[in-house]
Formats: C-alpha cells, structure tokens, sequence
C-alpha cells in the first residue's frame, strides 16, 4: 500500500468558531463524532477531523504541513480574511507545481492554499 496522508486533524481553542472558518473558506461539513467538541471532517479530500486543544498552546510547535487545493487563490485568500484568519507574506510560485500562500486560521494554526497548475492536478488526482 503507498504511504498517503490518511488524517489530519486541527486543534481549537473555540471549535465553533474554527468550524464557521473553514465552512465559510472552503465548504467544509462537520459530523459530530464522540467527545464533546469533536467533529469528522467531510468534503476536505482525506479524512480529518476538528477537536477541542488539549493543553497550552506551544508557541513554534512542530507538526505536519498541510496543503489545501484551491481553485482560485485570490478568492480563497480574500476568503481566509472575511472569515478572520491571516495571510503569512505574499503568494508565491512553484515552477510545475502552482502558486501558493500560507495562512492561520482563526486559531494560529497554519496551513497551505495552493492553485496547481493542470499537469500537477492530473498528477495528484485532484
């Protein structure tokens, strides 16, 4: 079996709130799953889930980076700020791959937006 990113999930301190950002940025659903503010993610194209921070937030803390297709970088960035988040520095590109920005969201977690270009999409299935 290829090794593929089967999971991610996004810590909050207000899951409410981090669940009305990433429904209003990118039409993401949210299934109430389990402990008290937990949620399946659908509609994100792997499975994740959204989830109440457990213990201090730890500034510079290490994890995994995140990329989220888009189909329309300038929107989705106008998006990221109507629904409070922040773009970190100016969109940049990647030859053959796309162009692409970083952004936190409402809770200081930080992820990737990227428009590929069509070959790269025909390469990662998108």
């Amino acid at each position: 079996m290829p090794n593929k990113l089967a999971h991610f999930a996004i810590d909050a301190e207000d899951v409410e709130r981090a669940r009305a950002f990433y429904e209003s940025v990118f039409d993401w659903q949210f299934e109430a799953w389990g402990p008290p503010e937990f949620y399946l993610i659908r509609n994100a194209g792997t499975h994740g889930a959204l989830q109440k921070r457990t213990g201090p937030s730890v500034p510079g803390r290490h994890g995994f980076e995140c990329s989220i297709a888009v189909d329309d970088l300038s929107a989705s960035m106008a998006a990221i700020k109507k629904a409070g988040g922040r773009i970190n520095g100016a969109p940049h590109t990647i030859p053959t791959v796309g162009e692409l920005v970083s952004f936190r969201d409402t809770e200081g977690n930080q992820a990737i937006i990227v428009q590929y270009e069509a070959e790269a999409q025909k390469a990662l299935a998108l």
